[in-house]
C-alpha cells in the first residue's frame, strides 16, 4: 500500500541495523526504569551513533519530549541547520552539510505524526522502527507523513519495521502491567490516570500487524504497540 513502511522478515535484517536497534531498545529500558513510557532511539550517521535518547515526557511534564525530538535537540546543538526547509523546490534535497544526510535513525516504535513530521522536515534518510504505533503513527500506521506529497518542500524518507519488533512490544506491555504513577501524557496515552493493575496478566503471545508496514498475506491483523483499554 502507498505510504506504508515496509515490513523487513527478521531473516532479512541485517547485523548492523540489527545492532543500532539494540542500543535503541537500550535506552527504552532506561526509560522504562525511570516510569517512562518505554520508547528509545538513537541516530546514526556514517556508521557513528551522534544522538541517543529516550522518552521524557513524565519527567519533564511535557508532552513533547518524545526520545526523537529529546535526540534532534542534542543533534541540533551540535550543528545547526542553515535552512529548515532545504531550498524553495518541491522535495529539494537537504544541503550537503545538513545533519541528517546519510544519518538513520533507530527508534523501537513507529514516530508517532509529530515526530514523523519533524523528522521529514530536518531531512532524515532513513527510519528503522521496531512495532508499529496504532494510535498515533506517522509512517503509515495512521498517516503516511513520511512519503506523503502533500508536504512539498520536505524530501520524503525511507522508513522500515518489524527489526527487534517483539522485543520493542514486550517492553512496553512490561510498562502497562505496573502503574504510571505521574501520569502524564506521553507517546501513547492521553492524560493516563494510574490504574489498579494487579489482576492483568502478561501476555506473550505476540502476532504479526498489518497495520504500518506489510507483512505476508497469512498473518491476521492485532494491536500492536497500543495501550490498554480504558477499563481493562
Amino acid at each position: 500500500m502507498l505510504g506504508q513502511a515496509r515490513y523487513v522478515p527478521p531473516e532479512a535484517q541485517s547485523a548492523q541495523d540489527l545492532y543500532w536497534m539494540q542500543k535503541a531498545l537500550d535506552m527504552a529500558q532506561e526509560a522504562l526504569e525511570h516510569e517512562e513510557v518505554p520508547v528509545g532511539c538513537v541516530f546514526v550517521r556514517d556508521g557513528h551513533m551522534i544522538a541517543q535518547a529516550r522518552n521524557r515526557t513524565n519527567e519533564l511534564a511535557n508532552a513533547t519530549r518524545h526520545a526523537e525530538l529529546e535526540a534532534i535537540d542534542e543533534i541540533l546543538q551540535k550543528i545547526p541547520p542553515k535552512d529548515t526547509r532545504f531550498g524553495t523546490a518541491p522535495h529539494a534535497g537537504p544541503p550537503d552539510d545538513n545533519p541528517m544526510l546519510r544519518t538513520t535513525l533507530y527508534v523501537t516504535i513507529e514516530p508517532c505524526l509529530m515526530c514523523a513530521s519533524a523528522l521529514r522536515q530536518i531531512g532524515i534518510q532513513r527510519v528503522v522502527f521496531g512495532a508499529g504505533n496504532e494510535r498515533f503513527g506517522g509512517n503509515g500506521t495512521v498517516l503516511p507523513i513520511h512519503a506523503s506529497n502533500e508536504l512539498p518542500y520536505n524530501p520524503p524518507y525511507e522508513s522500515v519495521g518489524g527489526y527487534l519488533r517483539e522485543e520493542a512490544i514486550m517492553i512496553l506491555r512490561r510498562f502497562y502491567m505496573t502503574e504510571n504513577v505521574k501520569g502524564t501524557p506521553s507517546i501513547l496515552t492521553s492524560a493516563p490516570k494510574p490504574k489498579t493493575k494487579a489482576r492483568r496478566v502478561l501476555k506473550t503471545e505476540i502476532y504479526l500487524s498489518m497495520h504500518g508496514y506489510g507483512p505476508p498475506a497469512h498473518h491476521a491483523p492485532i494491536t500492536e504497540a497500543s495501550p490498554p483499554a480504558p477499563n481493562e
